[in-house]
């Protein structure tokens, strides 16, 4: 029986999708459930299920193809046997790659003779395969540390460390235990060694949710009137507050105290204060939110993705550490789901985990405001006529001055800054 696989369901928001890489070839057997390929939205990386166990006919659509909502794929003839044909070129591989890692999780016994083969496409993630071929590093050289074994950013980043220590006369030779004038490259496009003292270029299109990124940054500079204040707050009772308490935080609710959840609760508190600054415009009106879902905005190896803590207001200082640790960890692996990135009603930027010292952060539309977080230093400040030295922290809050005047704009930040200098506000409602 020949089974069709169709792009599931797309969310709303989502109109279209690209297929990233193929992790089956036509002729291989496929087991029911096994992935078959990553398709990339412009918020996540989709993982598509085999329905079926079977052998793999027909690819219809190749690496790169943008797809829409239940477009059929490929096709699974459940009553086929896999060719050997197609088994015959990873024998080959097989024998001319002997270092292949072996930490890739096991796989089917049918597939056996396939798996150094694949190793190139299954295990490795699409921000790892992309630097893989920009960077002509042999998949082959890279242990997978990601879940299931696969090969994420960072594991290329430790396997391109290894290979920066070779002999300077050989920047292109890769850790393997067989010397190579040049590594074998993953994909047609990847690029050719160049000489010393050249001016190269490379051209490679963006992705899906770059793109995604690009347009959306453009469409907030250009539809909102964006203006920007700032303060600093002295993170000293911040500081003492979690070095008195980070040992038996941890210990109760297994997560470690970071700062970013004082932020959380600063702003909660802030936004009370001043619903406003919470609102959006929807046309010709002013929405204000009854509820507070903060964003946070999270690198992950596909770029900046922002997930969503829903209702803030009504989480504490350990759920609100748990859910960001959570988030940062499926988003370095694409796990961040659809709906964990919609919606929002006041986004938090930390830039200062990078080392910022100031910027002036982008407005997330259509939410009105966005606090930029920067790195906390120790700095000189004065205090009852006296210059003592601080950890202080510049806070900037971008926001949209078609709806915030300056007056709430600047008065919400205070209470922000308040709010972290005395934590018992926040506690007191003050």
């Amino acid at each position: 029986m020949r089974v069709e696989v169709k792009v599931p369901q797309l969310p709303e928001s989502v109109a279209e999708a690209t297929l990233v890489n193929w992790h089956k070839k036509p002729g291989e057997s496929v087991k029911r459930d096994e992935n078959l390929i990553d398709i990339e939205t412009d918020k996540v990386v989709l993982e598509l299920p085999a329905p079926n166990d079977g052998v793999l006919a027909e690819i219809t659509r190749p690496d790169g193809a943008t797809v829409t909502s239940n477009d059929v794929i490929a096709v699974i003839d459940t009553d086929g046997k896999a060719s050997a044909g197609a088994k015959q070129p990873a024998a080959s591989a097989a024998a001319a790659s002997p270092s292949t890692p072996t930490s890739a999780p096991a796989r089917p016994a049918a597939q056996a003779s396939t798996a150094p083969a694949a190793q190139t496409n299954v295990t490795a993630l699409p921000a790892a395969r992309k630097m893989m071929a920009e960077q002509s590093v042999d998949p082959a050289s890279v242990a997978g540390t990601g879940r299931g074994g696969r090969i994420t950013k960072g594991d290329v980043a430790n396997a391109m460390g290894t290979r920066a220590t070779a002999p300077a006369d050989a920047p292109m030779k890769m850790a393997t235990p067989a010397p190579v004038a040049k590594a074998p490259a993953p994909a047609a496009k990847a690029p050719t060694p160049i000489a010393q003292g050249s001016r190269p270029e490379q051209r490679v299109p963006m992705s899906r949710l770059r793109a995604r990124i690009a347009e959306r940054l453009v469409e907030s500079q250009s539809t909102a009137a964006i203006l920007t204040t700032f303060n600093e707050v002295n993170m000293q009772a911040v500081i003492e507050l979690r070095n008195r308490y980070k040992e038996r935080f941890e210990k109760e609710h297994g997560v470690k105290l970071g700062f970013m959840g004082f932020f959380v609760k600063a702003v909660v508190h802030a936004l009370k204060k001043f619903p406003l600054v919470n609102a959006s415009i929807d046309g010709n009106d002013i929405v204000y939110h009854g509820y507070y879902d903060i964003g946070i905005a999270v690198g992950s190896p596909r770029g900046l993705v922002v997930p969503i803590l829903r209702d803030a207001d009504q989480m504490s200082l350990a759920d609100i550490e748990k859910q960001i640790s959570d988030f940062g960890k499926r988003a370095q692996e694409a796990k961040l789901t659809v709906e964990e990135l919609t919606g929002g009603t006041y986004t938090i930027s930390n830039g200062g985990v990078f080392g910022s010292m100031l910027s002036t952060p982008i407005i997330n539309p259509p939410q009105s405001a966005i606090l930029g977080v920067h790195a906390t230093r120790e700095r000189p400040v004065v205090e009852n006529g006296q210059v003592v030295v601080r950890p202080i922290n510049f806070l900037a809050q971008s926001y949209d001055h078609r709806i915030i005047d300056g007056r709430e704009a600047v008065l919400s930040l205070v209470a922000i800054k308040e709010a972290l200098e005395d934590p018992a506000r926040m506690l007191l409602d003050l």
